[in-house]
């Protein structure tokens, strides 16, 4: 028994489960903004299955296809697959299983997310190679997230609209901007190793400020949905307070460097996407 919750906490951690709360409250958020309010348990089940698959899934792949680099980077080499605690065969079993379930609940919520689910899958597992040939590899990193919120609407409605792209591309715009401080820890790494990070070939202080004009986008477009979509002083707030941990993100960074970036990638990113959720969902319920 020791053995079997010994693996399986190996699992876990291979595919970070925790760091679901980054994505999985804006899949939320898609759905409820959908809906005008709180779907239906049963939708809401089958978006949190969705969610779990692709990004367990997803982040196994990339866990698979970076091993080799893994092994050779001080910061990874002891993670399960590049150590040996966890085999290549495993790993795969595991990624058809978590695919296996997105499509099972995709199927299960309409023909659209059906239909599209492949798309999804196209472009989450696409990621873990980009970063070989470009540094556009943050930003595809952040339409693999940006994808959740706009899953969420199909979700509800089975229709293709505008509100829920401009979320998206929020999302989409927050995780690239996060990505690139987190890949500032990897960037003599990187550069050594010829990947094409945005620390590895522009430097930390380019890097820095295109980390901060992505995030002023980001603002900019959570900002867009409020009269597109006829939201009010709560959700005002949630954005608010959004920008106000984006900025407290790049304080840290900028006044105690890598020894904060835990912090700042961990705490900071963890608040943001539940609170902008809860704000959301008391503008629409009050």
């Amino acid at each position: 028994m020791k053995a079997i919750l010994r693996h399986v906490a190996l699992f876990l951690e291979l595919v970070k489960f925790p760091h679901t709360i980054f994505a999985l409250p804006f899949a939320f958020m898609g759905a409820v903004l959908a809906a005008r309010g709180v779907p239906s348990s049963e939708k809401l089940f089958w978006i949190l299955i969705a969610m779990v698959g692709a990004r367990s899934g997803a982040m196994a792949f990339n866990r698979l296809a970076d091993r080799r680099l893994d092994a050779l980077n001080p910061r990874t080499k002891d993670r399960a697959l590049p150590f040996g605690l966890i085999s290549v065969m495993e790993a795969s079993l595991f990624i058809l299983a978590s695919f296996g379930l997105f499509l099972f609940a995709t199927w299960m919520l309409n023909p659209l997310c059906f239909k599209l689910a492949p798309l999804a899958l196209a472009i989450v597992t696409l990621y873990s190679y980009t970063k070989r040939f470009t540094t556009l590899s943050h930003l595809i990193l952040g339409l693999a997230d940006g994808i959740a919120p706009i899953g969420g609407w199909l979700a509800i409605t089975g229709r293709l609209e505008l509100p829920p792209f401009l979320l998206g591309f929020a999302v989409a715009f927050w995780v690239a901007g996060f990505d690139i401080l987190y890949a500032l820890a990897d960037a003599d790494f990187d550069r050594q190793y010829g990947l094409y990070s945005y620390p590895a070939i522009l430097g930390p202080e380019n890097s820095l400020l295109i980390s901060r004009a992505f995030h002023m986008v980001t603002i900019l477009f959570f900002a867009l949905l409020a009269p597109l979509l006829g939201l009010g002083t709560l959700y005002g707030a949630g954005v608010a307070f959004a920008a106000g941990l984006l900025a407290f993100e790049h304080l840290l960074i900028e006044r105690y460097g890598l020894g904060k970036l835990n912090a700042a990638f961990f705490t900071v990113n963890g608040l943001m996407s539940p609170t902008l959720f809860l704000f959301t969902l008391l503008d629409l319920l009050l």
